[in-house]
């Protein structure tokens, strides 16, 4: 009988204790989501705010996301284009959360328009002189009033900064970084939690970092470009040796010179493969794959498995790189 006393006023002690609080944090993409919960552990819920298969540029939060959003301690911005016109409604809706800009450190790449973007534009300038320059300005001006008044665009132009950051895993490093730092203030007692849920995921990024330049270890001599519809892969071409392709121009689809160029280009490169990202449209991309008697494949930037979503677009890619070679 004593014996079920102390085990019952046990389970009472038990039940009694606090549970962990947690934090809430939310995020712009699934990627992200991935990194803080290597580093929160069960510390943390999070918030996603674009869902799998949505346009990570072009995105509009839902009104039951920004009802979430009241709650929550800290928002991980990475410097999506959403997040411009948005961060000041969500600090709007929740004064007291914290927003970090996990992609403050990071010294960015431009974005670079396709040479044949200026080819195909440049004849028409060429023909329309000062008038052509006149309507120009003023058409730029348009958009911009359209695009500030919509909230939101997915056009980027020759030099703005590339903001695919999450696709280098020593690049995603510095993101944990500023994750752990951000949770730690949120959450003092959890630090040591969070300085090991990091260390963890650093180490993860290094191993994960050694494994893709396995994949891409002993390429045949050349250029190792691969065409892509949306340049998201710069950070990840730079790390690993490669020159992506884009068909996209700036956020623009080609007209039909540049695609004719890209096509001949294509086949001129011996490129076999066009790559898509699920999350756009294949239209175009397809264009050229039928144009060069080629086929496209999805590597998919916003992979919700960031680790596995890289390690599958690594050996894609090679395998597309491979196949330029032996076209040739």
């Amino acid at each position: 009988m004593q014996r079920l006393i102390f085990v019952i006023l046990g389970f009472i002690i038990i039940s009694a204790s606090p549970a962990q609080a947690k934090i809430l944090a939310a995020v712009s993409i699934s990627p992200q989501a991935y990194f803080l919960k290597q580093i929160a552990g069960d510390r943390a819920d999070v918030v996603v705010m674009v869902p799998p298969g949505a346009d990570a540029h072009t995105y509009e939060p839902k009104p039951r996301q920004l009802t979430e959003l009241g709650k929550a301690a800290v928002y991980f911005a990475v410097g999506m284009d959403f997040e411009e016109a948005w961060l000041p409604r969500f600090a709007a809706v929740n004064g007291k959360m914290a927003i970090v800009h996990t992609d403050a450190g990071i010294e960015k790449i431009p974005m670079v328009a396709h040479d044949h973007e200026a080819e195909e534009h440049g004849h028409d300038k060429a023909k329309g002189g000062k008038d052509h320059d006149r309507d120009t300005a003023k058409a730029a001006e348009k958009h911009g009033q359209d695009k500030a008044e919509a909230g939101h665009g997915h056009e980027h132009h020759d030099g703005e900064p590339d903001p695919h950051v999450w696709l280098s895993p020593k690049l995603a490093k510095v993101i944990g970084a500023s994750m752990r730092d951000a949770l730690i203030q949120a959450d003092p007692e959890g630090a040591s939690a969070y300085a090991a849920g990091y260390d963890r995921f650093a180490a993860e990024c290094d191993t994960l970092d050694g494994d893709i330049k396995k994949i891409f270890t002993g390429l045949p001599a050349g250029e190792h470009k691969f065409m892509v519809f949306h340049p998201s892969w710069g950070y990840f071409a730079r790390d690993y040796g490669l020159t992506q392709e884009p068909i996209e121009q700036l956020g623009r689809e080609p007209g039909p010179k540049v695609l004719a160029a890209l096509i001949k280009e294509a086949k001129a490169d011996g490129v076999k493969v066009v790559f898509v990202q699920p999350q756009m449209s294949v239209t175009q991309a397809a264009t050229i794959a039928k144009g060069i008697g080629g086929t496209t494949a999805a590597i998919d930037p916003l992979a919700e498995d960031w680790p596995a979503g890289l390690l599958g677009a690594a050996k894609a890619l090679r395998q597309g790189v491979v196949g330029q070679t032996e076209n040739k």
